[in-house]
């Protein structure tokens, strides 16, 4: 169990439908190569993807997963290291929990940036070390909903006391008042490490030799690029993945399933709108 008296978060989901995502802009400031410079550090989890499971690229970080690593690990200290735009915020929720609850010190360490989700299972630490170039990201749930205006108004009742126990968690960390922690929420607050640790969010910073960068999955970081792209442009997530998967199969793949100079076709509507949406994102 946590040697700081955190409080429990709420489990499960208003509707088993709805499901917070990853903001935009988190996306677009997510370095995905930062990893720990001790590849091989032992009782350690690693949390280097969007939190929650995503069926377009088959990635993600779920409670389900955090689980069973614990479980792995058993009974002892454990080091958690996050780089995570964040992503479902129900799912960050309950892996908070198991953090909390996991018998033996928790570790946390922020390398690079622990946006929305991540920056709540940041806080289950006994400890808390941030990278000095590493970010928190704190904002209320940001959910996609449609309905009309009875539903929305039944969502943001829904949604408020996800908000409260988000907040009360980082008052919690930090000693900082409900009010204070509620205006950095409505506000999307980007915390860095130095701020970080005057604040509260983190207990000190990182030595810079803890920080590397490599590996990963690159198709699943370039998806995740060209997602925070076509994004910011206003399109929805569900046609920015569909639009997204056109343009893979209008290019072909290395296996060679595709054909013809990849060049030849960016004129089609797939990749007009990719190549469009780049270049607004300074991608290109």
């Amino acid at each position: 169990m946590s040697m700081k008296n955190l409080p429990v978060a709420p489990m499960g989901r208003p509707s088993a439908s709805l499901r917070s995502e990853i903001l935009p802009r988190a996306l677009g400031r997510w370095s995905p190569e930062v990893r720990a410079a001790d590849r091989d550090e032992e009782r350690s989890i690693s949390i280097y993807d969007a939190i929650g499971y995503d069926p377009w690229t088959g990635e993600g970080v779920t409670a389900k997963r955090v689980a069973g690593a614990l479980r792995s690990l058993g009974k002892g200290p454990v080091t958690v290291n996050i780089n995570s735009p964040g992503g479902d915020m129900f799912e960050g929720l309950a892996i908070y929990n198991l953090l909390r609850e996991h018998e033996g010190e928790v570790n946390v360490k922020v390398l690079g940036l622990a946006a929305s989700a991540g920056s709540v299972i940041a806080m289950a630490g006994d400890t808390v070390q941030i990278a000095r170039a590493g970010f928190l990201m704190i904002h209320n749930a940001w959910v996609v909903a449609m309905g009309n205006r009875n539903d929305l108004r039944e969502l943001a009742a829904w949604l408020e006391p996800f908000d409260a126990a988000m907040g009360d968690i980082y008052a919690s960390r930090t000693g900082l008042e409900a009010k204070a922690i509620a205006k950095l929420m409505d506000s999307e607050s980007w915390i860095g490490g130095a701020a970080a640790v005057e604040q509260g969010f983190a207990d000190e910073l990182l030595a810079s030799d803890q920080v590397g960068k490599g590996g990963g999955n690159a198709s699943a970081s370039a998806v995740r690029r060209l997602e925070a792209a076509l994004r910011n442009s206003g399109m929805p997530k569900s046609e920015a993945m569909r639009l997204i998967s056109d343009f893979k199969s209008s290019v072909g793949d290395p296996a060679g399933s595709g054909a013809g100079d990849p060049t030849e076709r960016a004129g089609s509507d797939a990749g007009a709108q990719v190549l469009s949406a780049l270049r607004d994102f300074s991608l290109t």
